[in-house]
This record gives structure tokens, sequence and C-alpha cells, in this order.
């Protein structure tokens, strides 16, 4: 085997991110959608990433940091995921619904590639 993608999506995390007043002061509603590029080398769990871990990742970075920018915030779970073994690109898309709904659209998202 070589390089591998592995998907996790609907990822939800409560944060506070945000550009417009009060954004920051309460948590909102986010939705993480991954693709992990793994390189396996062999059919063992230890040559994968952690499905569990890399979601607990994206709660944490979600519900821990803070940003103005949707992009931003994509960018940081991307290089969180980035860092565990194995791992040799991630792409973090990032939903927020209540922004998405408070336009009147289907959704809004920012996507981040870390290689």
């Amino acid at each position: 085997m070589s390089n591998c993608r592995v998907g996790i999506s609907g990822i939800s995390a409560q944060g506070r991110h945000g550009a417009n007043p009060g954004e920051q002061d309460f948590a909102q509603e986010f939705t993480v959608d991954l693709e992990v590029t793994v390189d396996v080398e062999d059919d063992v769990i230890e040559a994968t990433a952690d499905y569990s871990a890399l979601a607990d990742e994206v709660r944490r970075v979600v519900a821990e940091e803070s940003h103005i920018l949707l992009e931003t915030l994509a960018d940081s779970v991307a290089r969180a995921v980035f860092e565990f073994q194995n791992v040799v690109q991630v792409v973090a898309t990032v939903h927020k619904p209540g922004a998405a709904q408070s336009l009147g659209v289907d959704d809004i998202w920012a996507e981040a590639i870390v290689s």
C-alpha cells in the first residue's frame, strides 16, 4: 500500500469564532469535514491515523481556539490534524450553519489544505 485518503464528515463542535459583534461571546455550532491522506505501509491499525483521535482533535481546536475568520479556523484545524503520525495531507472544511442561516443560504464554509 501507499497513500490512502480517509474521510470523516460531520464532526460537530462548539466554538467562539467570528468577525461580527458578539460572535465570540457565546459558543456557536460548527461542523467540520476532513479528508486525510495517510501513508499506509502495512495492514495494521498503527499504519493509519486514529479516526477517533482525529475527530477529538478537531473538536478541541474549535472549542479552545478563537478566530475572527472562518478561513483561519479551517487552517488551524488542518494544521493540528497534519501533526498526526502517518498523515501526509489534510483538507479541512469548516461549515458555519448559523452564518448560513442568517444570510438565507444553504451553507457557508472555508477549506484549508495542508501538506
